[in-house]
């Protein structure tokens, strides 16, 4: 026992840890097994007055996550009992909340019941099978049973006898070694994992660098895109005044184009009635030139006639009576003639100034329609570049 209770302490990172110390001014000492990972926990207690060792507990916990369902366990095992002072011992058997005090006074023997060791063997058995479902990490529980098995074999460390046999010592010894080999196995075991789990940071290090290259790149593409698209924004909203400006400047166009179309149709209304008026104008210069040449027509007669007259005057010059009736006759038929052919005359001169009145009229109606159309064409050829500038928008 002064052999395990001298060993140095050491911490596995695997959650398995031992921890030993020694207590001499009538104060107590632990030398613990703690097993982590299951939530299950063996204790090796010593407590010693002097240079005399007292008692040797194994306590062991059950955890909620255990095959007990949350129960406690806690197993006192008697070692040795040999106190010169009291020589009083206190056993608690503590399984699954059931309790029960074993007392021995003075030198006599102890009472131990048969039901109570019964008991013991079934959790020792107990322990081994879940040793055996365990991870290799918590053999230090099977070493404890095994060590409380050895411990019940020999009478005098179970009759509380403080003298110690080689084979105890060796056994000791033994389960010394087999701890340390547990110990240097973990912390082998350990001393992997601990490289494993290097490599492994070392690589997240690696893909957060990768990680941290794509976001770098990532948001420089982000912010490439959104100048992009500010720059379409505010190419948008360019184009969007452009396209109001030629919305306005089309409205303008198409009430210029509506206007023109106006002022064509009345220039057109006022060409039909002005070509209507000069076919009645030249309907009547035709019938003033037909009244023109009949009058002509007339006066050759007349001439023709007065020739005749002439011819007959001098032809009836020996009758003069005859004659001067004749030529009064003649003179009034003359003078109507005469008169007539004034009239003729007359009508002809006045239809002549009218014909040049429309025929004046007739050339600026014509020169009013050839300026209007140059209108009309200026003015669609101006619809046709602002339709072609809007389509090329």
């Amino acid at each position: 026992m002064d052999s395990i209770s001298s060993d140095t302490s050491a911490e596995l990172c695997n959650g398995f840890s031992v921890i030993n110390s020694d207590n001499v001014n009538n104060n107590v000492g632990e030398n613990a097994v703690n097993v982590s990972p299951i939530g299950r926990e063996q204790i090796l207690e010593r407590s010693g007055h002097g240079n005399q060792e007292n008692w040797l507990n194994i306590r062991t916990r059950q955890a909620p996550s255990d095959t007990h369902g949350g129960d406690e366990e806690l197993t006192n095992v008697p070692v040795i009992s040999a106190d010169s002072e009291n020589n009083n011992e206190v056993e608690e058997i503590n399984h699954g909340g059931d309790s029960r005090t074993i007392e021995s006074e003075g030198n006599g023997g102890e009472q131990l019941e048969a039901t109570d060791v019964e008991k013991t063997l079934e959790n020792d058995k107990e322990i081994e099978e879940l040793s055996k479902l365990r991870c290799q990490s918590v053999a230090t529980e099977v070493v404890a049973a095994r060590y409380k098995r050895r411990c019940s074999d020999y009478p005098g460390l179970a009759f509380g006898r403080s003298i110690f046999s080689s084979n105890t010592m060796m056994k000791f010894s033994v389960i010394k070694n087999e701890l340390h080999n547990i110990m240097n196995v973990q912390l082998r075991r350990a001393e992997g994992e601990v490289a494993a789990l290097n490599r492994r940071i070392q690589l997240l290090e690696e893909d957060l660098e990768r990680s941290e290259e794509r976001l770098n790149t990532a948001t420089t593409k982000l912010a490439e895109a959104s100048q992009a698209a500010d720059e379409s924004e505010r190419a948008r909203k360019c184009l969007e005044n452009r396209a109001n400006l030629e919305d306005d400047r089309l409205s303008i166009l198409e009430a210029q184009l509506a206007q023109a179309k106006h002022i064509a149709e009345e220039a057109d209304k006022k060409y039909e009635e002005v070509a209507r008026k000069l076919a009645m104008v030249e309907a009547d210069l035709e019938r003033a030139e037909e009244r023109a040449e009949t009058g002509e027509n007339k006066i050759v007669e007349l001439e023709e006639e007065l020739r005749v007259v002439g011819n007959n005057l001098k032809s009836l010059e020996v009758s003069e009576e005859k004659a001067s009736q004749r030529e009064d006759t003649y003179e009034e038929q003359l003078r109507d003639l005469t008169s007539r052919t004034t009239e003729a005359e007359a009508r002809a001169e006045f239809a002549e100034r009218s014909v040049q009145k429309l025929q004046k009229e007739v050339d600026r109606l014509e020169d009013e329609l050839v300026n209007e159309k140059e209108k009309y064409k200026n003015i669609a050829d101006e619809m046709d570049q602002a339709f072609s500038e809007l389509s090329g928008f």
